[in-house]
């Protein structure tokens, strides 16, 4: 059995200077697997510290979130000064992260070619919102855009009015595939030495979800246009009505169909031609769904769940954020770990790392820091003495 004591990346050192998701969340993975990252932010804080607040005003939910098992430091790094720390950073670390525009990277001394020059086997990763090579690169963009852009909100809501997701998919998908990246490049350079820019954009993932359906565009050309949360190319397919709530339930592919059929008493439909395929089935939706909707309009949520899962057929109940944490089976994973936090009412309940190993150590093993929490130690191990670090905070360089 391997010691899972020690995580995978014990010995990497990462900075991570993102803002919001696809690059704070990228470490955050890194660090879930042991890799020391040390979080770098404004003096007084960056922007993204206390969005959506709830600890007395020195961080918001998405902070502590997506900023877990990192150390803190403050830094102005457009001063000489601060380019000296910098500099250090960079000397003793393995891996740059940032999600920040390329103009904003050269500002700060983090280009990938100001990186090289200081540790030449230095792996910087980043996401932006566009990609490189194109007339938009260097233009801003948050997860919206990219929801927007690739067709997803278009299909999503009604034909009058497109709509995006409320929660940021495009961002975490983004700082996925960039850890993801980050990994590989690890792994390149055990082999050979050599580090490498690795690259994301918010636009390419969100391109990469919603690539079979411009695929489908591209070749079949359906011109498709939304139809709220009905399925189009299986069915039925949507979030029915309770006499108590909402559930969703899907029948996709022809054994569900079947069961389902069945379970409704509508065993003639098996032999109808609108019902032939995936496809018929969603070419005739309406007459599937209606089915299901008075069906479920005459049951309890429980009723309906229980039926449906005893028959074999995907279903579950439509949760609000409360009735999520609620959950038994929710509350029975432990995914959701309880981690204090100075300032809040209650330990916020983290998200664990989407992934769970039998032998690899991973998880949350400390909260977010507070602002400019470990600078001093930080510095110090730099080799900053304490009279020095004093004249770096008079001078708001930290």
């Amino acid at each position: 059995m391997t010691d899972n004591s020690r995580g995978i990346l014990d010995d990497v050192r990462v900075l991570d200077f993102g803002r919001y998701i696809a690059g704070p969340y990228c470490a955050a993975l890194l660090a879930d697997l042991g890799a020391d990252v040390i979080r770098i932010e404004k003096v007084d804080g960056s922007e993204d510290r206390r969005l959506i607040p709830v600890a007395d005003g020195d961080a918001g939910a998405l902070f502590l979130q997506v900023n877990r098992n990192k150390r803190g430091l403050t830094l102005n790094p457009t001063k000489a000064a601060g380019r000296e720390v910098v500099r250090r950073l960079v000397a003793a670390s393995d891996v740059v992260v940032a999600n920040l525009p390329p103009q904003a990277l050269e500002t700060m001394g983090i280009d990938y070619g100001s990186l090289k020059e200081v540790k030449p086997d230095i792996i910087l990763t980043t996401v932006d919102a566009f990609g490189q090579g194109g007339p938009w690169s260097n233009r801003l963009g948050f997860d919206g855009v990219g929801q927007a852009m690739s067709g997803a909100a278009y299909l999503s809501g009604s034909p009058e009015t497109p709509s995006k997701s409320y929660v940021q998919w495009v961002d975490f998908m983004s700082a996925t595939s960039a850890a993801f990246g980050t990994m590989a490049a690890l792994m390149e350079r055990s082999r050979t030495g050599r580090g490498q820019h690795v690259q994301g954009s918010l636009l390419a993932s969100a391109l990469t979800v919603a690539n079979s359906t411009l695929l489908e565009q591209a070749v079949n050309a359906p011109d498709r246009v939304a139809t709220n949360n009905r399925a189009q190319v299986a069915g039925p397919a949507d979030i029915y009505s309770t006499t108590d709530g909402w559930i969703i339930a899907q029948v996709i592919g022809a054994p569900l169909f079947e069961r389902w059929a069945v379970l409704m008493g509508e065993e003639h439909w098996l032999n109808d031609d609108r019902f032939a395929t995936d496809q018929d089935r969603g070419n005739n939706r309406d007459v599937l769904n209606e089915r299901m909707a008075a069906w479920c309009s005459e049951r309890s949520t429980s009723e309906a769940l229980d039926t449906l899962v005893a028959a074999g057929i995907p279903a579950g109940p439509v949760l609000s954020p409360q009735a999520a944490l609620d959950h038994e089976h929710i509350q029975s994973l432990g995914f959701l770990q309880p981690t204090p936090y100075p300032g809040t009412r209650i330990a916020p309940p983290l998200a664990r790392t989407p992934v769970s190993f039998t032998e690899t150590a991973a998880g949350i093993h400390s909260r977010a820091p507070l602002l400019g929490e470990h600078t001093k130690s930080i510095l110090g191990s730099l080799g900053f003495d304490a009279a020095e670090i004093e004249q770096l905070r008079e001078d708001r360089v930290v």
